[in-house]
């Protein structure tokens, strides 16, 4: 098929179609558009029936608000850039020390020590602290008798309540207390040590992968030890 000159389209009055072709418009109203057009807008008025005060003071206020958010938005990127380098600054700082966090369950080595602490709402007879291991049976039972309203500090030697050395695997510390006159669950938490610190996506922070416990997120962390 043969092109049709765009000459002959032009004497009929008609345009190619390649040449009718736009370029997306952008509809955006920046800063320096606004300021020309409100400078347009004062230079063509009419003298006799001027802008009134109020008319031109809303002009302002809405030039204020384009440069306030423009601003802003500038300003919030910078602090949140600089907060992300000081939350990697602080997780690095956190490496080889150990964090107090609430867990469902924990990896145990036979032979070591696993510490942990346990939170009373009031002051409590008959606390202890149960290790069940992954099958649920308890294993162990510590009693830490009567303990004042607070936070509790108590360490699993490993051994099981027969003094043998509790297998390697995956266990869990539930505790419970007698307050007034019913018997309640506490809460609890495990201490592990930080291997390793990594920043997590924008909805989440810091992430710490503390030895046991796997991945924790920084802003469940209870308490930072040495």
């Amino acid at each position: 098929m043969s092109e049709i000159n765009t000459d002959v389209l032009t004497g009929l009055g008609l345009n190619s179609y390649e040449s009718t072709k736009t370029e997306p418009i952008d509809n955006s109203l920046g800063q320096e558009d606004f300021l020309k057009l409100m400078t347009t807008q004062l230079s063509n008025q009419d003298p006799l029936n001027p802008m009134e005060n109020g008319e031109f003071i809303g002009e302002l206020a809405q030039f204020s608000t384009v440069t306030g958010i423009e601003e802003l938005t500038v300003a919030f990127e910078s602090l949140a850039q600089s907060f992300s380098q000081w939350q990697t600054l602080q997780g690095a700082a956190l490496v080889g020390r150990d964090v107090l966090v609430p867990v469902e369950d924990f990896e145990f080595q036979s032979g070591e020590t696993v510490a942990g602490a346990i939170s009373l709402p009031s002051s409590g007879t008959g606390v202890t602290v149960d290790v069940y291991n992954e099958a649920g049976q308890v294993v162990r039972s510590m009693d830490l008798g009567t303990q004042a309203s607070g936070l509790h500090d108590f360490t699993w030697d490993g051994l099981t309540n027969d003094g043998t050395e509790a297998p390697s695997g995956t266990y869990e510390f539930k505790s419970r207390a007698l307050l007034g006159e019913s018997t309640e669950a506490l809460y609890t938490l495990v201490s592990g040590e930080v291997s390793s610190v990594a920043l997590g996506g924008e909805d989440s922070g810091l992430v710490l992968q503390v030895q046991g416990l796997g991945n924790v997120d920084f802003n469940s962390v209870f308490r930072i030890g040495s």
